[in-house]
């Protein structure tokens, strides 16, 4: 946790490796990280309401092409505006997601079925575009890990189960629709809960940062 020295400006934090403040820059990249999330899982969860109401229809499937190019957009937006104490994790990260998105376009191009029905009828396309959701998985464990969110705690096992339990062929139709629901759901409800958080807090202690950069050009 970092405090905040009285009667400074600009305002001055006090954090692990010594004094920072926060700048106009940082809140911005806060902010686009933070609608970014809230793109992501608004297209994620209309994309599910739509499978799960109306079903596969031709018009849905369309849909959700589109619909899933905008997530994917919004997280790897997200991707670069989060901020990661380890550097080498949120590389990963970025590099999860990139892989995810270069085999989603793959298949939407190459493939002679829409994007979603494609995936479903070949759970083994899940090698590929799952990193994308190995990425989200890591921005979930992110922050039920810093904030001690509900709602993140249960998305974090949630993806991995529903995605392995329906490349495995072990889920029932309706489990993977239940479980689809939930996802949707509590994606929401996190990404409008970040919206309110104190903006501070996804910037976290940026002396920490500093100080493990300095570390990483003396050993270079």
């Amino acid at each position: 946790m970092i405090t905040s020295p009285q009667n400074l400006e600009p305002e001055v934090y006090q954090g692990q490796f010594g004094q920072f403040t926060i700048t106009d820059s940082d809140r911005t990249g806060v902010i686009v990280y933070r609608i970014s999330l809230l793109l992501a899982a608004l297209s994620f969860a209309l994309g599910s309401w739509l499978i799960l109401s109306q079903g596969d229809t031709p018009t849905v499937l369309k849909a959700l092409t589109v619909l899933y190019a905008g997530f994917c957009l919004a997280l790897g937006i997200s991707l670069v505006t989060i901020h990661i104490y380890m550097a080498s994790l949120h590389r990963v990260l970025q590099i999860f997601w990139g892989i995810g998105a270069i085999a989603a376009t793959v298949m939407a191009v190459y493939s002679s079925e829409p994007l979603a029905l494609y995936i479903y009828n070949q759970p083994l396309s899940l090698f590929g575009i799952g990193f994308t959701f190995a990425a989200l998985t890591g921005i979930y464990f992110k922050e039920a890990f810093c904030f001690n969110r509900l709602e993140t705690k249960f998305l974090t096992p949630l993806v991995p189960l529903l995605l392995l339990g329906h490349l495995a062929s072990i889920l029932p139709i309706y489990w993977e629709q239940l479980l689809l629901g939930i996802w949707a759901v509590l994606f929401v409800v996190f990404a409008i809960r970040k919206l309110v958080q104190p903006i501070p807090d996804d910037i976290g202690d940026k002396s920490v940062f500093d100080h493990l950069k300095s570390q990483s050009t003396a050993e270079a």
